[in-house]
């Protein structure tokens, strides 16, 4: 028994000594996600457009905010699941922080049109933060009231804690990267991804 201790502290001292708790404790930090999901028009814009940014890991395109599980694209854009299009934004706090997020989500849509985004109408199109903790709440809460002076409009945004994130179908997934030539993603994706790389010119991945 006492040789079989003495071989686990020798395993644990020579793991304690290839990963000081230091370093370990700031690898932990460095590599811990957050997630952030936000809706304002159409997925494929607001997918493209977080991408860009340095400390976004991933960006997943789907719905939430409604009530039917399982929704496909069809049903969402019919307008009746109560769903919006939103993307789920994985990053490193480190490295962007959660408003200023918010800062790009509000710089590249249109708060102050209720239910659409351009031609995009429709409940499907809502501005709309879908807060994972109370701190982003209070935080969305609060870049709103700051916002709002500037537009001179009221701002139509929805926010509301997070009730479940349905995936959007494959060929929705980074879709402006695969198709930039397309129509739609040349004419209004790709200006609202120019307009948040002017805007963050510092914080764009390398």
């Amino acid at each position: 028994m006492r040789l079989r201790w003495v071989a686990v502290a020798m395993t644990f001292l020579g793991l304690a000594a290839a990963f000081p708790f230091g370093e370990r404790s700031a690898a932990t930090q460095i590599m811990k996600v957050e997630q952030a999901t936000l809706g304002g028009g159409c997925f494929w814009c607001l997918e493209a457009a977080f991408e860009q940014l340095r400390g976004v890991d991933s960006v997943e395109s789907g719905y939430a905010g409604g009530r039917q599980g399982e929704p496909t694209y069809e049903q969402v854009c019919g307008g009746r699941t109560g769903h919006a299009e939103v993307v789920r934004i994985s990053y490193n706090p480190r490295e962007i922080a959660y408003r200023d997020l918010l800062r790009a989500f509000f710089l590249i849509h249109d708060p102050t049109t209720k239910d659409r985004q351009g031609n995009d109408v429709g409940s499907q199109y809502r501005s709309i933060v879908l807060t994972h903790t109370p701190a982003q709440a209070e935080v969305a809460r609060a870049v709103i009231k700051e916002l709002a002076p500037q537009l001179g409009k009221p701002i139509t945004t929805e926010v509301r804690a997070l009730d479940r994130f349905w995936r959007a179908e494959a060929h929705h997934q980074d879709y402006f990267a695969r198709h930039p030539d397309q129509p739609y993603c040349a004419f209004v994706v790709a200006p609202k991804v120019e307009k948040l790389r002017h805007a963050f010119v510092d914080r764009l991945k390398r």
